[in-house]
């Protein structure tokens, strides 16, 4: 077993794709789970399917946390689990990203991680685990998400640092640095044979990963069985960072990754 029944848990970004698997196993796991994210129709319907509460939550604005971990506190009596999973991406030429676009990815993919870190551990008497949404791109690089790759950087920085600053109080913080995961966006994208072509060439198993995947880490970062491991990245690449050569891809893997 996880260990992680019983727990209390917050879930950002919650409506689709890996929050919601992640949400999804931790209900199976039998944790109380606060469902967030910016789309109110969808996350609501998620929550009542699971039996759960949602909320509607920018990320990006410090009113709406402070709400999301005043119903945590209210409704649950403390927090145990954070998963800071909701992001953004931008793609623009370095020419054409604007201070703007730059501030809102900043803002939600590494703003808003700080403040959930330094809000979450406040109701954590108990000690607790923070797991953040890193990805590959924060070692590696795409010329056109600049903003993107730079934000997943800082939260790879952001977890070793916090990881450090609650070690004292028992509180774990880790990241989850996913490969080209199989959401719906990734669907859309892999409509494109060219684009299918690029990302099955770097990535050695051959697949993308799927999203039940990310969410079994979530879980194992979440419970007893990871006590002792804090500040680390886990990435669930399918091989990636470690190519320094893209491989054949086969036609029977074009296929088995066809939208």
């Amino acid at each position: 077993m996880a260990g992680i029944a019983g727990k209390r848990a917050i879930v950002t970004g919650a409506a689709q794709g890996i929050g919601a698997a992640i949400a999804r196993r931790f209900v199976q796991e039998g944790v109380r789970v606060i469902l967030a994210d910016l789309d109110r129709d969808a996350v609501t319907a998620l929550a009542s399917e699971l039996d759960q509460q949602a909320i509607r939550v920018d990320v990006g604005l410090r009113e709406d946390l402070d709400r999301m971990f005043d119903l945590a506190e209210q409704q649950l009596g403390g927090l145990d689990i954070l998963v800071n999973n909701a992001g953004m991406t931008c793609a623009a030429e370095l020419d054409d990203l604007t201070e703007e676009a730059f501030d809102r990815v900043m803002a939600v993919n590494v703003k808003a991680a700080f403040l959930g870190i330094q809000r979450a551990a406040r109701l954590m008497d108990r000690g607790g685990a923070i797991i953040n949404m890193s990805s590959v791109n924060a070692e590696l690089a795409i010329p056109n998400q600049i903003a993107y790759a730079t934000s997943k950087g800082a939260v790879k920085q952001l977890t070793n640092v916090t990881a450090l600053a609650l070690a004292p109080r028992g509180i774990r913080v880790n990241a989850i640095g996913p490969g080209t995961i199989l959401t719906e966006m990734a669907l859309g994208i892999m409509s494109d044979d060219e684009m299918k072509q690029r990302i099955l060439s770097r990535t050695p198993m051959g697949r993308l990963g799927l999203v039940e995947e990310i969410a079994s880490i979530a879980v194992f970062l979440a419970g007893d069985q990871a006590s002792y491991i804090t500040g680390q990245t886990i990435y669930a690449d399918g091989g990636r960072l470690g190519l320094n050569y893209t491989v054949p891809v086969l036609p029977e893997q074009m296929q088995e990754n066809s939208a």
